[in-house]
C-alpha cells in the first residue's frame, strides 16, 4: 500500500481501536453501574479486573481529540485555511447540538432531563470551534499554546469558584467540573474543555509529520521517539509525586501499587492522565502504520472510518438492550440490571462489536460512494 494511504489507514485504525475500547466502557456503564467507578479510580478498593477494564477507556478521549486536530490539518492540505476554519466551525457547532439532542436522548431517554450531561461529543465540538480560530496562528505558536495548556493547567486546580461568582459558568466549562443552573434544568460539565483544547492543538501541530512529502521512515521515528518520550516523562514525573495529580502510594502489594501509580484524574484530565495516553497514541500510530499489511488493521480502520455513525448506533443499541433486559429479567442489582462479573461486560462488548460491524461497513461505504451528499462527512 502506498505511504500516503497507509498513513491515513493508521489514523482510521487507531480511531477504530479506541472506538472498540469506548464500546467496552459504555457496556460497563450500561450493565455494570451497580459497581460505580470513581474519578480518579480508588486503587485501594476497586477490583483489579474492573480497574484495568476501565483503564483501557482512558485512551478514548485523548485519541479522539488528538486525531481530530491531526485530521483537521490533513483536511487543510486539500482546502484553504479559510475553508478549513469554516468547516471546523460548522462541524463544531453540529457536534455541540448533537450532544444536546440525539446523544442526550440516548443516555437520558428524554430531551429535557434533570441533568444535561456535557460529555465528549460536546467537548470535541467546542475544541473544533477553538481550533477554527487557532489554526490561523503559526504552527509553532499552536504547538507552544497546546504544550503550555497540557503541561500547566494543573496549576489552576486550586482555583475553585462558587456558583454566585459571575465567572462561575465560564470557569465550569473551562476547568472546574461542576453543575450549572439553567433554570429549567442544569448542565454538568463532565468534560471541562481547557485541557482538551491543548490536546487538539497538539494534534494539529504534528500534522506535517503526515504530509505526503514526509518519508514513512522519518514519520515512524518521530511517532515512536516522541511517544516513548512522553511515556518516560510520565514515569519520571509520577515517581516525583509532586505535580500533575494526586499522590500515588506504595501499598506493599505489587498490583495495588501499580494501580495507584497509574490512577489519574480524567475530569478534567490531569497531566498524569494525558502524558501516558498521548504517548500511547503516538506509539500505536507508529505500530499500526508499520503493520498496516496485517488483516486486522483494515477491520479496525473500518470502525474508524464512520466514527459518529458507530457512536450514535451503539448508544441506541445499548439503550434498547438495557430496556429489554429490565423488561425481561427485572432489576437484579438493586436499582439496576447488570452482569455479575466483569467478564460479562467483555463478552457483551465482543458480541456487539461483531453485530455492529456490518452496519458500520455499510455506512463507511456510503460515505465513500456518495461524496456529493455533504452532510455525510459530518459523520
Amino acid at each position: 500500500m502506498p505511504p500516503s494511504q497507509s498513513r491515513l489507514q493508521s489514523i482510521d485504525a487507531l480511531r477504530g481501536l479506541v472506538m472498540l475500547f469506548m464500546l467496552l466502557d459504555h457496556v460497563r456503564e450500561t450493565f455494570f453501574l451497580h459497581r460505580q467507578v470513581s474519578d480518579p479510580m480508588d486503587a485501594l478498593t476497586i477490583a483489579p479486573e474492573l480497574f484495568f477494564t476501565r483503564l483501557l477507556s482512558a485512551l478514548c478521549a485523548p485519541v479522539f481529540i488528538f486525531l481530530t486536530g491531526l485530521s483537521a490539518w490533513l483536511y487543510s492540505q486539500k482546502h484553504s485555511r479559510a475553508d478549513t476554519s469554516l468547516f471546523l466551525l460548522k462541524r463544531g457547532v453540529f457536534l455541540v447540538m448533537l450532544e444536546l439532542t440525539l446523544v442526550n436522548l440516548a443516555w437520558n431517554g428524554t430531551l429535557l432531563p434533570q441533568t444535561l450531561w456535557l460529555q465528549v461529543i460536546w467537548c470535541i465540538g467546542v475544541c473544533m470551534i477553538v481550533l477554527a480560530a487557532a489554526l490561523h496562528l503559526p504552527r509553532a505558536a499552536v504547538l507552544v499554546i497546546g504544550t503550555v495548556i497540557v503541561g500547566g493547567h494543573n496549576v489552576l486546580d486550586a482555583l475553585v469558584l462558587p456558583p454566585d461568582s459571575p465567572w462561575f459558568a465560564p470557569w465550569a466549562i473551562l476547568h472546574q467540573r461542576d453543575f450549572i443552573d439553567l433554570g429549567i434544568t442544569r448542565a454538568r460539565t463532565t468534560y471541562p474543555v481547557l485541557p482538551w483544547i491543548g490536546v487538539i492543538l497538539l494534534g494539529w501541530g504534528i500534522g506535517p509529520w503526515f504530509a505526503q512529502t514526509r518519508g514513512a521512515r522519518r514519520r515512524l521515528a518521530l511517532l515512536t521517539g516522541w511517544g516513548l518520550g512522553l511515556l518516560a516523562a510520565f514515569v519520571a514525573l509520577r515517581l516525583l509525586n509532586g505535580y500533575g495529580d494526586q499522590p500515588w502510594v506504595a501499598t506493599g502489594d505489587a498490583v495495588r501499587t501499580t494501580m495507584s501509580f497509574l490512577s489519574a484524574r480524567k475530569y478534567p484530565p490531569s497531566l498524569m492522565f494525558l502524558l501516558p495516553t498521548l504517548g500511547m497514541c503516538l506509539v500505536l500510530l507508529a505500530l499500526l502504520e508499520r503493520y498496516q499489511a496485517r488483516r486486522w488493521v483494515p477491520v479496525l480502520a473500518l470502525f474508524g472510518a464512520a466514527p459518529m455513525f458507530f457512536y450514535l448506533l451503539h448508544l441506541y443499541v445499548l439503550k434498547a438492550l438495557y430496556l429489554l433486559a429490565v423488561a425481561g429479567w427485572g432489576l437484579n442489582q438493586g436499582q439496576y440490571f447488570g452482569f455479575d462479573q466483569v467478564s460479562g461486560v467483555w463478552l457483551c462488548s465482543l458480541v456487539l462489536a461483531l453485530l455492529l460491524y456490518a452496519p458500520t461497513r455499510w455506512f463507511a461505504a456510503l460515505k465513500q460512494r456518495r461524496r456529493d451528499i455533504v452532510w455525510l462527512k459530518y459523520f
